[in-house]
């Protein structure tokens, strides 16, 4: 973790600033699956962690890949986001440790497949996520939600604790269809459950440079969105698809590769635009 430490720019209002306002609490979020979401909540948080931020990640989607990308066996014994939703479960026996300093992750299991069907029977089931969660936040600088690729109750719980949705978006013409769902979206979920809901940025991946198209709705979605799409872009890198095989984030695979240097940057950015908030 020593190298990307060094890469990344300090942030001279750290801790000074969160303590006195809430953390970021993000929703990773994007109703088509394949956009880089998962890999963009594991990169993105070992990134802030190095900047010495302290970092949760929720692990909300059944397939559980963040959970498996940062080393957490989901066989091992503990509690879980099924557990904390619906059998009552304590933060902290669901609350796991990481290979990184400063990051922690509540894992997913595949129970939380049939969570969807459990919620709708429950009073206020929307709010399911932030009555376990919302009181023990405090402790991080950031919390990042991976939702599944659904706009289902998991990712409604997800938009209802959230203060805003970092939404991962593939260079490919499908995806721009996907993203004007997801808009409406969370319009609704504004209107109706969460006032402070808010888009917090939109961040290309699976750049090609090669390849026309990636510049195509690259500038289709900056033409749309303006400064919400954030400068950086995550290239096709096949260091980044090798290191969950690995049970690591990119950034402890090979942080010299490029998916590394553009998480870097990406956190650097997000930094950048919280301290500017903060002003």
């Amino acid at each position: 973790m020593t190298a990307p430490v060094d890469l990344l720019e300090a942030d001279p209002i750290d801790r000074k600033t969160r303590s006195v306002r809430e953390p970021k609490i993000l929703a990773i979020a994007n109703q088509k699956g394949g956009v880089g979401k998962t890999t963009t909540t594991v990169n993105l948080a070992t990134a802030l962690a190095a900047a010495r931020k302290n970092v949760l990640i929720i692990d909300l989607d059944p397939q559980g890949n963040a959970s498996t990308g940062l080393g957490i066996d989901r066989a091992a014994p503990g509690k879980n986001t099924y557990d904390l939703l619906l059998n009552d479960a304590s933060f902290g026996d669901a609350l796991h440790p990481t290979m990184i300093p400063g990051l922690s992750v509540i894992p997913s299991c595949v129970d939380l497949a049939a969570a969807e069907l459990e919620l709708i029977s429950i009073p206020s089931r929307e709010y399911q996520l932030a009555k376990a969660l919302r009181p023990h936040c405090a402790a991080y600088d950031f919390v990042l939600i991976d939702c599944p690729p659904a706009l289902g109750l998991l990712t409604l719980n997800a938009l209802c604790l959230a203060d805003a949705v970092l939404v991962p978006l593939q260079c490919e013409y499908y995806a721009l269809e996907g993203l004007s769902h997801l808009v409406r979206t969370i319009d609704r979920v504004k209107r109706a459950f969460n006032p402070i809901l808010e888009i917090q940025g939109v961040v290309l991946t699976m750049y090609d440079r090669r390849n026309k198209l990636s510049d195509m709705v690259a500038s289709d979605v900056r033409e749309h969105f303006g400064d919400k799409v954030y400068h950086t872009v995550i290239p096709r890198n096949v260091r980044v698809s090798e290191a969950p095989s690995h049970g690591r984030p990119v950034l402890l695979y090979d942080w010299r590769c490029a998916g590394s240097q553009a998480y870097i940057h990406l956190a650097s950015e997000l930094l950048r635009q919280e301290r500017k908030a903060a002003a």
